[in-house]
This record gives structure tokens, sequence and C-alpha cells, in this order.
């Protein structure tokens, strides 16, 4: 790749792992340092095939259900978030329990909670087949409908237009998010939401990023997995902004087409991918004369608590967990 006549990279500031990311894969590294092995991960703790492959490599197991589980044992919740039918599963098989569920995650649960026991119908925006859109639905699925476009807004019924409320998947495209809330409001001007839209501050900084970006360049790459829902929305942000992206999952996956008569090329990685997933990309581009230039849009601190269950089986082991931990904190 270094024959191509790339003059500069732009790197997109915010990129790259989340606060809610950073905890799940904490959480399963210390887990894996208190915990009597065997340790089971259901499903992917992230979506990303290397944060997966890397955490088997230290011993996680990973299991699509909790049938694969063996009673009594030691299972961590992915980021995702799960339905009350699965963690009622878990307790019901005396199953060890970390909850690595993003608090950000976590608050859409409890709101769809509130609203059903208000009688509320509930529309979550989102997509139906995403694990995180799947557990916030458990939670109430005979008050709770899907929708992803503001397309569908116009078919939609409820049995009182008075008392209807929405909820919002938190890795969606925010433009589309809001064109969906639009529509919503226009045919039931009663609607009620959060204080504020549930798509998370990492998502918003990522697309914002792309923005910025993506006018400054001939091409974006973004990576990201395939079935990262944030990642693919970083594609689609840059495609609104008339921009060439490609979702790429690592340095392999450049196709030399992409890159013919560019000059300056863009990068960002979506909210589960590894810092050395991008330094590899950048590697692959950059020749003699090739500039590397970060674009920030926002600085971001945000960190979250590690989870009491977890400190509470440490304890029980008269261990302590290590003091990166002491440095966390709720928001």
């Amino acid at each position: 790749m270094s024959t191509v006549p790339i003059s500069e990279i732009l790197l997109a500031g915010p990129r790259g792992f989340c606060a809610g990311v950073e905890r799940a894969i904490d959480i399963v590294e210390l887990a894996l340092s208190v915990c009597r092995p065997p340790v089971y991960v259901r499903r992917e703790i992230v979506h990303n095939r290397h944060v997966v492959e890397s955490l088997r490599a230290k011993g996680a197991t990973f299991v699509d259900e909790l049938s694969e589980v063996p009673d009594d044992a030691t299972v961590i919740f992915s980021a995702h978030g799960i339905s009350p039918a699965v963690r009622e599963d878990a307790r019901r098989r005396g199953l060890r329990v970390i909850d690595a569920t993003c608090p950000l995650v976590t608050k859409v649960h409890l709101e769809a909670v509130r609203y059903a026991r208000e009688g509320y119908s509930i529309v979550l925006i989102g997509h139906e087949d995403h694990d995180e859109v799947i557990g916030t639905l458990g939670e109430a699925p005979d008050r709770i409908v899907v929708i992803d476009s503001a397309a569908e807004v116009d078919a939609l019924e409820v049995p009182n237009p008075d008392k209807i409320a929405y909820l919002t998947q938190t890795t969606l495209s925010v433009d589309d998010t809001r064109d969906v809330i639009d529509a919503l409001r226009r045919k039931f001007p009663r609607i009620v939401g959060p204080s504020r839209d549930d798509i998370c501050y990492a998502t918003q900084n990522r697309q914002a990023a792309v923005k910025r970006l993506a006018g400054d360049v001939d091409v974006l790459l973004v990576i990201g997995a395939a079935n990262s829902s944030n990642a693919n929305r970083l594609v689609e942000v840059a495609k609104m902004a008339g921009t060439h992206a490609y979702l790429i999952n690592d340095v392999s996956d450049i196709r030399p087409e992409w890159l013919a008569g560019v000059t300056r090329v863009g990068i960002t990685a979506g909210a589960s991918t590894p810092e050395m997933l991008v330094a590899q990309v950048v590697d692959a581009l950059r020749g003699r004369d090739v500039s590397v230039r970060e674009v920030h849009v926002v600085e971001e601190d945000v960190r979250f608590a590690i989870p009491q269950e977890l400190e509470r089986m440490a304890q029980e082991r008269g261990m302590a967990l290590p003091e990166r931990t002491a440095m966390r904190q709720s928001i």
C-alpha cells in the first residue's frame, strides 16, 4: 500500500473504545483473575472479534446461551444487556452472575419498566435483531413495539394515542433517530420520552467527529465489526455527507481500488474497536511523506464503576481488585 499517493491521514477524535466497552472488557479480565475457572461470557462481551479472541486467549469461555453454562458456574452478561427472562434463568439455576451491561443501556431498561408500569404504550426505536433491543424488549414485551425508520410511523397504531412513550437504542444514528422522533411527535402530539434522547454520548461524539472529518477527506475507513451497530452508523453518517466510506474489520480488508487517486484518508473506529487496529491501518497507509493529523471535536473523560458483585466475589476470596478499578467512578 505504500505506493498509494496519500499525502495525509486524518484521525477522528474521539474514536474507538467508549467507557461502557472499557468497563465490560475490564470486568472480564478482572473476573478471570478473581473467580475460579471456568468463567463464562454469554454472547460477545462487545461486538468485536479481536476483543473476543483476546479475552478467549486469556481464559474466558464464550457461549451463545445460558444452557451451555453448567449450574453454579460464573457467567458474565455482555455490555448490550439482557432480558429479565435470561436473568431469572440464571438465578433459578444458581449461576454466579456478573453483569457487564453498559449503565447507559441499563438506563433505557429502567425507563421501559417505568413507562410500562404507568400504562404507556412504548415505541422502541432500534434494530429488532440487535442484542440491546432484544434485551430492552424483554422488559415489557406486551407494551413495546420496535421500529427503525420514520416510514413505519404512519402505520403505527396504539390503544391510547394520549398514553404513548418512546425510547431509543443507544447506538443509532443521531440524525435518523431524530427523524423518527419528529415523525412520532407529528402523529402523536402527546408522546413523551426521556429528558434527553437515549443515544449514548460516545455514539453522538463519534458521529460528530465523522461529520467534521467527512468534508476534508476523499475516503473514510471505519474500523469495526460487521455486527457493530455504532460502526455501521459511522459509515452511514459519512456517506450522507457525500464521502466515500467503507467498514473494515482490520487492515486486511482494505482494497487498493478504494484508495486509487486518493490523497487524504480519514480513519475512525467504532466504540468496540481497540486502538491497536487503528495503529495497524495507519502504519499500512503511511508512506515516507504522509502526515498524520488528529481532528478532535470533544474530549471524553467518562468512567463507569465496576459492578458490586465482582467486588464481593473478590472479597469472598480474600482478594483485592487491581488498583485501576479504584480510579473509576459512576456518572
